[in-house]
């Protein structure tokens, strides 16, 4: 049995998590920065680098406590060094160096993108316990991979999960930064993929219409900025802000919200059955935060089975920004020969 030890800061989640055997939660702790962001309507860097300071320490006791573990027990340390905001990488990316010189374990540094991709491997603590529980193998490779959250859009080759190839990905806005301008044009909050998700659930998909960007016949990149200025001059009227979300009915706020949610599922499974001709997966792994969103979960599903692949989508505490998956794909990293030296850096772009 082996044990990783896991640390998140790439934004605004503090977190630390203990893996064993590279899939197996015993422990996830994450503590969100969204009360100190949520006035700003997104993060602001320095706020989220002086939280991960004061937090990290408390939340690093808490994972090892909850898992049961000492530093005897752990069989690496992992680190989310890539990509990020390069002040509270830098913070994780510090403690994690410090851990493995104090406790004389080897290091590795993770691609944060990547280790959203290997949350679908994660087993949760009680399905640890459940003696009636199924879970699934890991996927087969190769298998096409999709990551979708607030920073990134795009879709990789996984070959081994120490070996992505990228096939395509955002020339703009990523999926949940779309998101979020869109919860902020019908001022809804941040932040914004829960928010549109609600809202758009008592909503008429097909009562407006927004356009389908996808770009060239064969490009698997993504781009969003076209239905995001577009919902704004739904909602806000051509030349200027010439009314507000306040001016629609409730109805039409809705209808707004679910019409542009289904565009964005329709963009995603174009781009992947794209994909799917480029290369012959053997299974679909989709992660990231906008991973959580049921409409778009549902599409992703019915391209996999149409497919007759399977689909490896997180469980639902692994979609969002968190340790587990850095500690998992850390394991699977370590077991092949990855090691990082004490001079391991933080990078903000990977």
């Amino acid at each position: 049995m082996s044990c990783v030890l896991g640390i998140e800061t790439t934004c605004d989640e503090t977190a630390c998590a203990v893996v064993e055997d590279g899939r197996i939660v015993r422990s996830n702790v994450v503590r969100t920065q969204i009360d100190l962001h949520q006035k700003y309507g997104g993060v602001v860097p320095e706020i989220a680098a002086r939280a991960h300071i004061e937090w990290l320490n408390d939340i690093v006791a808490t994972a090892m406590q909850i898992a049961g573990v000492t530093a005897e027990d752990l069989s690496g340390i992992a680190v989310a060094n890539c990509p990020g905001l390069v002040g509270c990488l830098l913070v994780g990316v510090s403690a994690a160096k410090a851990l493995a010189f104090a406790w004389d374990k080897p290091l590795v540094g993770v691609n944060h993108v990547h280790a959203h991709l290997y949350a679908g491997c994660l087993i949760p603590p009680q399905g640890r316990d459940n003696a009636s529980a199924v879970w699934p193998d890991p996927p087969a490779l190769p298998a096409l991979g999709l990551v979708i959250s607030g920073g990134h859009t795009t879709l990789y080759e996984v070959q081994r999960f120490d070996s992505l190839r990228r096939l395509g990905s955002t020339i703009d806005d990523a999926v949940g930064e779309a998101f979020d301008k869109v919860a902020a044009i019908l001022q809804l909050g941040y932040p914004g993929g829960p928010l549109v998700e609600n809202l758009a659930r008592d909503g008429r998909a097909n009562e407006v219409k927004f356009p389908l960007s996808l770009l060239g016949k064969q490009s698997l990149d993504f781009s969003f900025s076209g239905i995001k200025t577009a919902v704004l001059y739904h909602v806000n009227g051509q030349g200027g802000a010439q009314r507000t979300s306040a001016d629609l009915t409730p109805q039409q706020r809705a209808d707004t919200a679910a019409a542009f949610q289904r565009v964005v599922a329709e963009i995603l499974e174009v781009k992947v059955r794209r994909a799917m001709e480029v290369m012959t997966p053997r299974s679909l792994i989709v992660g990231g935060g906008v991973s959580a969103n049921a409409c778009i979960r549902g599409c992703l599903q019915r391209v996999a089975d149409a497919a007759k692949i399977p689909l490896y989508l997180p469980p639902m505490a692994y979609c969002t920004d968190n340790a587990a998956m850095i500690a998992g794909l850390g394991s699977q990293l370590l077991e092949s020969g990855g090691r990082a030296d004490l001079d391991l850096s933080a990078i903000a772009t990977a």
